[in-house]
Protein backbone atom coordinates (compact mmCIF):
# COMPACT_ATOMS: atom_id res chain seq x y z
CA UNK A 1 0.00 0.00 0.00
CA UNK A 2 1.09 3.20 -1.18
CA UNK A 3 1.99 6.51 1.79
CA UNK A 4 1.74 9.72 0.95
CA UNK A 5 4.50 12.24 2.77
CA UNK A 6 4.98 16.12 2.56
CA UNK A 7 8.73 16.59 0.95
CA UNK A 8 10.26 20.11 1.54
CA UNK A 9 12.03 22.06 -1.14
CA UNK A 10 14.31 25.21 0.49
CA UNK A 11 17.07 27.78 -1.06
CA UNK A 12 19.87 27.13 1.20
CA UNK A 13 18.78 26.71 4.62
CA UNK A 14 17.05 23.21 4.32
CA UNK A 15 19.37 22.48 7.59
CA UNK A 16 18.80 24.67 9.58
CA UNK A 17 14.63 24.56 8.71
CA UNK A 18 15.09 20.58 9.35
CA UNK A 19 16.92 20.90 12.61
CA UNK A 20 14.18 23.12 13.94
CA UNK A 21 11.98 20.78 12.87
CA UNK A 22 13.41 18.14 14.85
CA UNK A 23 13.63 20.47 18.05
CA UNK A 24 9.92 20.59 17.70
CA UNK A 25 8.90 17.02 16.98
CA UNK A 26 12.09 15.03 18.65
CA UNK A 27 13.39 12.34 16.64
CA UNK A 28 17.03 11.75 14.80
CA UNK A 29 17.68 11.96 10.80
CA UNK A 30 17.98 8.20 9.37
CA UNK A 31 19.40 10.00 6.22
CA UNK A 32 21.04 13.12 5.35
CA UNK A 33 22.44 13.77 2.30
CA UNK A 34 24.14 16.56 0.61
CA UNK A 35 25.26 17.42 -2.75
CA UNK A 36 28.59 17.10 -2.23
CA UNK A 37 28.28 13.22 -1.39
CA UNK A 38 26.64 12.87 -5.34
CA UNK A 39 28.80 10.95 -7.80
CA UNK A 40 29.97 12.91 -10.47
CA UNK A 41 26.94 13.66 -12.98
CA UNK A 42 27.52 13.63 -16.83
CA UNK A 43 26.73 17.52 -18.17
CA UNK A 44 27.45 18.90 -14.26
CA UNK A 45 30.14 21.44 -13.72
CA UNK A 46 31.98 21.73 -10.28
CA UNK A 47 29.65 22.87 -7.51
CA UNK A 48 31.21 25.24 -5.33
CA UNK A 49 31.50 24.62 -1.81
CA UNK A 50 28.46 26.55 -0.72
CA UNK A 51 26.28 24.00 -3.52
CA UNK A 52 28.52 20.79 -2.20
CA UNK A 53 26.86 21.60 1.81
CA UNK A 54 23.79 22.03 0.79
CA UNK A 55 21.08 18.93 1.72
CA UNK A 56 20.48 17.34 -1.49
CA UNK A 57 18.02 14.93 1.15
CA UNK A 58 16.63 14.68 4.43
CA UNK A 59 14.33 12.55 6.31
CA UNK A 60 12.70 13.15 9.65
CA UNK A 61 10.15 11.03 10.78
CA UNK A 62 6.89 12.19 12.65
CA UNK A 63 4.92 9.44 13.74
CA UNK A 64 4.88 6.10 13.32
CA UNK A 65 3.56 6.53 9.80
CA UNK A 66 4.67 9.87 8.69
CA UNK A 67 7.72 11.34 7.19
CA UNK A 68 8.74 14.95 6.70
CA UNK A 69 11.50 15.24 3.82
CA UNK A 70 12.99 18.12 2.30
CA UNK A 71 16.06 19.24 0.14
CA UNK A 72 17.82 22.67 -1.00
CA UNK A 73 18.20 23.57 -4.64
CA UNK A 74 21.31 24.01 -6.55
CA UNK A 75 21.08 27.59 -7.24
CA UNK A 76 20.40 28.40 -11.33
CA UNK A 77 18.63 25.07 -11.36
CA UNK A 78 14.76 25.83 -9.90
CA UNK A 79 12.42 27.91 -10.20
CA UNK A 80 12.30 27.94 -6.33
CA UNK A 81 9.50 29.86 -4.82
CA UNK A 82 7.28 30.37 -1.72
CA UNK A 83 4.05 27.95 -2.68
CA UNK A 84 6.02 25.62 -5.21
CA UNK A 85 8.38 24.37 -2.42
CA UNK A 86 6.24 21.55 -1.52
CA UNK A 87 5.76 18.09 -3.46
CA UNK A 88 3.96 15.08 -2.11
CA UNK A 89 6.01 11.90 -2.09
CA UNK A 90 4.51 8.95 -2.77
CA UNK A 91 6.81 5.86 -1.34
CA UNK A 92 5.58 2.69 -2.69
CA UNK A 93 5.92 -1.19 -2.04
CA UNK A 94 7.27 -2.20 -5.49
CA UNK A 95 8.42 -1.12 -8.82
CA UNK A 96 5.09 -2.09 -10.30
CA UNK A 97 2.84 0.00 -8.08
CA UNK A 98 5.72 3.00 -8.33
CA UNK A 99 4.91 2.67 -12.60
CA UNK A 100 1.13 2.34 -12.15
CA UNK A 101 0.68 5.30 -9.88
CA UNK A 102 3.27 7.08 -11.87
CA UNK A 103 1.64 6.47 -15.54
CA UNK A 104 -2.24 7.51 -14.10
CA UNK A 105 -0.58 10.50 -12.13
CA UNK A 106 1.33 12.19 -14.85
CA UNK A 107 -1.23 11.82 -17.48
CA UNK A 108 -1.72 15.30 -18.95
CA UNK A 109 0.91 16.72 -16.75
CA UNK A 110 4.69 17.03 -16.78
CA UNK A 111 7.47 14.81 -16.22
CA UNK A 112 10.27 16.12 -14.76
CA UNK A 113 12.30 13.35 -14.15
CA UNK A 114 10.91 9.67 -15.21
CA UNK A 115 10.91 6.80 -12.90
CA UNK A 116 14.57 5.29 -13.00
CA UNK A 117 16.96 3.49 -10.51
CA UNK A 118 19.29 6.31 -8.75
CA UNK A 119 22.59 6.13 -7.36
CA UNK A 120 21.05 6.10 -3.55
CA UNK A 121 19.71 2.76 -4.37
CA UNK A 122 15.38 4.22 -4.92
CA UNK A 123 13.27 4.09 -7.64
CA UNK A 124 12.51 7.24 -7.98
CA UNK A 125 10.62 10.03 -10.00
CA UNK A 126 8.86 13.70 -10.23
CA UNK A 127 5.91 15.18 -11.87
CA UNK A 128 3.60 17.78 -12.36
CA UNK A 129 0.05 16.68 -12.83
CA UNK A 130 -2.30 18.61 -15.22
CA UNK A 131 -3.68 20.21 -12.09
CA UNK A 132 -0.24 21.86 -11.20
CA UNK A 133 0.43 19.77 -8.37
CA UNK A 134 4.23 18.41 -7.99
CA UNK A 135 4.57 14.87 -6.90
CA UNK A 136 7.94 12.68 -6.49
CA UNK A 137 7.66 8.82 -6.66
CA UNK A 138 9.82 6.38 -4.79
CA UNK A 139 10.21 2.44 -4.31
CA UNK A 140 12.95 1.57 -2.06
CA UNK A 141 13.95 -1.70 -2.96
CA UNK A 142 15.45 -3.09 0.45
CA UNK A 143 18.79 -4.91 -1.50
CA UNK A 144 19.95 -1.44 -2.96
CA UNK A 145 18.75 1.29 -0.52
CA UNK A 146 21.88 3.29 0.89
CA UNK A 147 21.66 3.91 4.71
CA UNK A 148 23.89 6.43 5.38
Amino acid sequence: MATVNAYLTFDGNCEEAFNFYRAVFGGDFPMVGKFGDMPPQEGMSEMSDDVKNRIMHITLPISSETVLMGSDTIPGTNDHQIGNNISLSIDTDSKEEADRIFNGLSAGGKVTMAPAETFWGAYFGMWKDQFGIDWMINYDDPSKVRTS
